[in-house]
């Protein structure tokens, strides 16, 4: 949660900012890992998402979870969010997705059991009431137009803005989920190797977990439509940053890329105001058309970073974000790639040496494939699929350097087992979808909400 803006010190430099976000670094021993996951929510009869008002519905779940130890954040008079001592928090995405985000856990272990207990508990409270929950990476079913839209004031504003920037925004809003992890880094040069590192590999993951070939109950041609949104969404705040490549990257490069990010809103009180295309430059010297002679925050600041989407964001920490919502082995897998790949010194080498010499067009290409074909396409005259191997090597010897053991003795190479079963067989989660689909489900979506639920 950020702080009010009253207790929090208004910015005038781009300075300030920078260190912001330099005051995320940390010493290894601090680093740690949040991993945060999107799932649609449903009626068991129907199929359809749950309303937000109602017997069966959003807000009925949220607050049965109060007497649980959690705790409302309301909007309006409604509940929106809710946090947890532990450091979690289950936040409310804009077609009534519900979010788990993560506590700062040490091992994927911790992760592992944080993930299960949540989705314990879900099922407990759902399965009496028929509601569902279910991890892809868009919606296989229902049309825009059917999904029901949260009481969160930033959506309203992003709802009106979105269509102004790309034909895709509201589906991205209503119709995907996706699965992330948060992890930190000690320095600006730290920062720096993980974030071309991961940037580089993200369509990687993007096609171990593709998961979203449905639209509307048919084929869509991608193995990750969830992907394919993010390219018509809004070019201004999304995509593969190239100049993160640069010589000049750093976090004030960082930052001179955050402040040309066109605004969405300024939060005051529990009103969202409209400023959707303006200029943070401009809040911070007090000339935002939307707020005249106001100047920003800190707290502000906090806020606008969340309105970036690129496909690796830094806030105090990186976000790995190419990734579609899955089933709940893959909840755990995720963290295991990206902890294997950047928290041990000689696997973030071998994967900076393995991305060496990639052009823009390479990494584009790459995307390109990767959410179009998954494991089955081609990269530089080679296989995804063998490019997958090598990424997976990677980060299982980094996973068993780091040699964190559960009470069985094992490490967390263990959480890469549905990877491996990946590309060993070439089937990603769509492949193994879309095989379903023109096999025994006869042409029909409706049984993945059976098979395939939580």
């Amino acid at each position: 949660m950020t702080t009010a803006v009253s207790d929090s010190p208004v910015v005038t430099r781009a300075a300030e900012l920078t260190d912001w976000i330099a005051a995320g670094c940390k010493p290894k021993s601090a680093w740690r890992i949040g991993t945060e996951h999107e799932k649609f929510v449903f009626c068991r009869n129907s199929l359809k998402p749950l309303p937000y008002e109602g017997t069966k519905s959003i807000r009925g779940l949220l607050e049965t979870l109060i007497p649980q130890g959690w705790t409302p954040v309301m909007e309006g008079g409604n509940p929106i969010a809710l946090t947890h001592a532990s450091g979690a928090a289950i936040t409310l995405e804009p077609g009534g997705q519900l979010e788990l985000s993560g506590a700062p856990l040490e091992t994927i272990h911790d992760t592992c059991v944080e993930t299960s207990v949540h989705l314990n508990l879900m099922k407990s409270i759902f399965e009496p009431l028929g509601i569902g929950m279910i991890g892809l990476g868009f919606h296989p079913k229902w049309k825009r137009e059917d999904f029901p839209w949260m009481p969160k004031g930033r959506y309203a504003i992003m709802r009106r803005y979105m269509p102004t920037r790309g034909s895709l925004g509201l589906d991205m809003m209503v119709r995907t989920c996706t699965v992330q992890v948060n992890l930190d880094f000690s320095s600006e040069a730290d920062m720096v190797k993980k974030f071309r590192a991961s940037l580089a590999l993200q369509p990687i993951a993007t096609a171990l977990f593709a998961n979203s070939p449905f639209t509307e109950g048919k084929p869509n041609g991608f193995k990750s439509y969830r992907a394919q949104i993010w390219t018509d969404t809004d070019p201004d705040r999304t995509g593969t940053p190239e100049f993160v490549f640069g010589s000049g990257m750093g976090f004030e490069r960082w930052v001179d890329y955050l402040l040309d990010v066109p605004m969405y809103f300024v939060h005051r009180g529990d009103r969202y105001i409209d400023a959707s295309g303006q200029s943070f430059r401009d809040f911070m010297a007090g000339r935002l058309a939307a707020l005249p002679g106001e100047r920003a925050t800190l707290t502000d600041w906090e806020d606008h970073v969340t309105t970036a989407f690129p496909e690796v964001r830094l806030k105090r920490y990186l976000e790995m974000r190419g990734a579609d919502g899955g089933r709940w082995c893959h909840l755990c897998a995720l963290p295991a790639l990206w902890v294997g790949l950047l928290y041990d010194d000689a696997a973030l080498g071998a994967a900076a040496d393995l991305v060496r010499g990639w052009t823009a067009e390479d990494r584009a290409g790459l995307a390109a494939v990767a959410r179009r074909d998954g494991l089955s396409g081609g990269f530089k005259g080679r296989p995804v699929r063998n490019l997958a191997a090598e990424v997976l090597a990677i980060a299982d010897e980094g996973l068993k350097r780091r040699a964190c053991l559960n009470d069985d003795g094992e490490d967390e190479r263990r959480f890469l087992g549905v990877l491996h079963h990946a590309v060993d067989t070439g089937k990603t989660p769509a492949d193994e979808l879309l095989d379903l689909y023109h096999g025994e489900w006869n042409g029909s979506v409706d049984p993945v909400f059976e098979a395939y639920a939580y």
